[in-house]
This record gives structure tokens, C-alpha cells and sequence, in this order.
């Protein structure tokens, strides 16, 4: 469709399943069955025992242009998230959300300059405390609030309410969200991955892929968004 993106949001919980093997081939296969424009993976991992660039293999497959956000950096690696493109990426930045003394925590924000017209685009996982997450939040608001036109918040927000914090802050500039539930993916009941939505841009559908309960403890989250 014409001035449509679709879009994806998984905690890829570092590339390791619940058979506890990591392997980052299955989850490419997987993102990739999907066609989407625009990826945003959670727990990225290259610490360990594992390939010293997992996000090179991700973009190899999924698309050309990608934002890192490392919120841990260690001898042997280190561990975070990121969004994969189809589309150029600009105006990109990587925002500190970190709460305290727990574990640190950052928002990406992109303009996707896709053939339909430009995206604003904001990713990020959020903390596991409450009082933490209502600071991310109000921090995820005010970026969604920052760019023109059309924007799209997505990631792993850890908020298990269904009218928590995280909802209660962005429901004024991003009305539509998604409603599946992600987690765990051995039998879902919590909606922790989720795709926000604000006008001019239109949720159309949005769906999981219950697949993914043999490669992450995470569903990943799909949407197809009309731009306006």
C-alpha cells in the first residue's frame, strides 16, 4: 500500500532460546518472514560465548540501515538494542533513560525517510521498577512529542497494566497501540512489547508469530501503519 510501513518490535533475549542454545539464525529467519521496513530488536548480545558482531549479521539481512543503542559495555562484549531500516535513517539519537543505580536504559529516536514520507520513529526497553518506568515515560512522551508529522514508539516497555504508566503518558500523541500479548512466549499473557501509534499516521493491523516461542522468551510484535 502506498505510503504504508510495516514494523517489528522483539526482545530477541540475546539470541538464546528456551532450549537455551544461542543462535542468531533463527531469529533472522524469523524477522525476515516478515517483510518488514523497519526492525527494532531488544537484548542484543555479543558478550560471551557469541559472535562479536551480532548486529552486522542482523543488518545483512534485514536492512541496510541501522542506530545502535549499547547500555552495556563489558570486556567481552556488550549487550542493548537497535533499529534496522530498509529506509535512510537521520537525525538520529541516542537518549539516556537510566534510573539510579539500576540497570542502565535508552531511547533511540530516528526520522525513517521512507518512499511514503518520513517517520518519527522511537524505540527503546524500559526499566522492571515502577517509579522507573513512570520516569521513562514521561521521557518517552516528551520525545514523541519533539518531531513533525507522524511517529511510532515501539519496543519492550516492561509495563504489565494495561492503563500503566507507560500507556497513561502516550495515549494523548499516540492514540492506537497494539493489544497482543508477547509474553512469555511459551504461553503469552502479557502485552510487555508493544507498537504506539499517533496521528497523522493509522495502525491498520497489527499481529505476533507464535513460531518464536522456539527462539526467544518473547513474541516478537508486528504492525502494518499507513503514514497519513
Amino acid at each position: 500500500m502506498s505510503g504504508s510501513l510495516r514494523v517489528l518490535s522483539w526482545n530477541i533475549h540475546g539470541g538464546v532460546g528456551p532450549d537455551r542454545r544461542y543462535d542468531l539464525d533463527r531469529v533472522v529467519e524469523l524477522a525476515a518472514a516478515h517483510d518488514a521496513d523497519v526492525v527494532a530488536l531488544q537484548e542484543i548480545d555479543s558478550r560471551g560465548e557469541r559472535e562479536a558482531s551480532p548486529l552486522r549479521k542482523l543488518k545483512g539481512a534485514l536492512g541496510e540501515h541501522a542506530a545502535e543503542a549499547r547500555t552495556i559495555s563489558a570486556p567481552d562484549g556488550h549487550y542493548g538494542h537497535a533499529v534496522i531500516s530498509r529506509f535512510p535513517l537521520e537525525e538520529t539519537r541516542v537518549h539516556d533513560l537510566s534510573f539510579g543505580a539500576r540497570e542502565p536504559r535508552c531511547a533511540i529516536t530516528t526520522e525513517v525517510v521512507a518512499p511514503g514520507g518520513r517517520l518519527r520513529l522511537v524505540t527503546t526497553h524500559l526499566g522492571l521498577s515502577i517509579l522507573e518506568r513512570r520516569m521513562q515515560a514521561a521521557r518517552l512522551a516528551e520525545l514523541a512529542q519533539a518531531g513533525r508529522g507522524p511517529c511510532v514508539v515501539m519496543g519492550d516497555f516492561n509495563d504489565w497494566f494495561s492503563f500503566g504508566w507507560v500507556r497513561s503518558r502516550l495515549k494523548r500523541e499516540l492514540p492506537a497501540r497494539t493489544m497482543q500479548r508477547t509474553f512469555p512466549s511459551s504461553w503469552p499473557v502479557l502485552r510487555l512489547d508493544r507498537i504506539y501509534c499517533g496521528r497523522p499516521a493509522r495502525l491498520l493491523r497489527s499481529w505476533t508469530d507464535a513460531r518464536a516461542r522456539t527462539v526467544s522468551d518473547h513474541l516478537p510484535i508486528v504492525a502494518d501503519i499507513v503514514l497519513g
